[in-house]
């Protein structure tokens, strides 16, 4: 997931990166009632509703995992987690930086240059590389439901 995707999303649901909770899930609905697939009689357009339809949702649940108001519901349990916990293993894959720690935790980072990443193979310490480098820096969300559904 690239910072070019993500704009993406904000485009598809006509937002801005300071939309609110509560915004994001007003445009979702209304978005949903307008080109719900089961409201549509012609298949054909059936069938792009349910592919827009699950662009959108996608978009949702995505912008509402890395939205301020659920990054800092959620800050204790991340700074515990990336100030105490040692690194299980870490990997780039389409322009995110995958994060697994020893309590279970996964993170995902977004915008991590591939230089930063292979600095990050290359330290000593990849955790502390991590702490000054990286937790803080880069936008980010929790990947643990991500990596267990796959």
């Amino acid at each position: 997931m690239n910072t070019k995707k993500i704009g993406e999303y904000r485009t598809l649901l006509g937002v801005t990166k300071e939309a609110t909770l509560k915004e994001l899930k007003t445009i979702y609905r209304n978005s949903m009632k307008d080109i719900h697939p089961d409201t549509i009689a012609d298949a054909d357009e059936r069938h792009a509703a349910e592919e827009k339809s699950k662009s959108i949702i996608e978009a949702y649940h995505f912008l509402v995992s890395i939205n301020p108001e659920t990054t800092a519901k959620n800050k204790e349990e991340y700074v515990k987690t990336t100030s105490t916990c040692a690194i299980l293993d870490f990997y780039m894959e389409n322009q995110a930086l995958y994060i697994s720690f020893a309590d279970g935790s996964n993170y995902e980072y977004f915008g991590v240059p591939k230089v930063i990443y292979q600095k990050m193979i290359n330290a000593d310490s990849p955790a502390r590389f991590a702490r000054r480098h990286i937790y803080g820096t880069y936008l980010y969300r929790s990947a643990s439901k991500i990596v267990s559904a796959e």
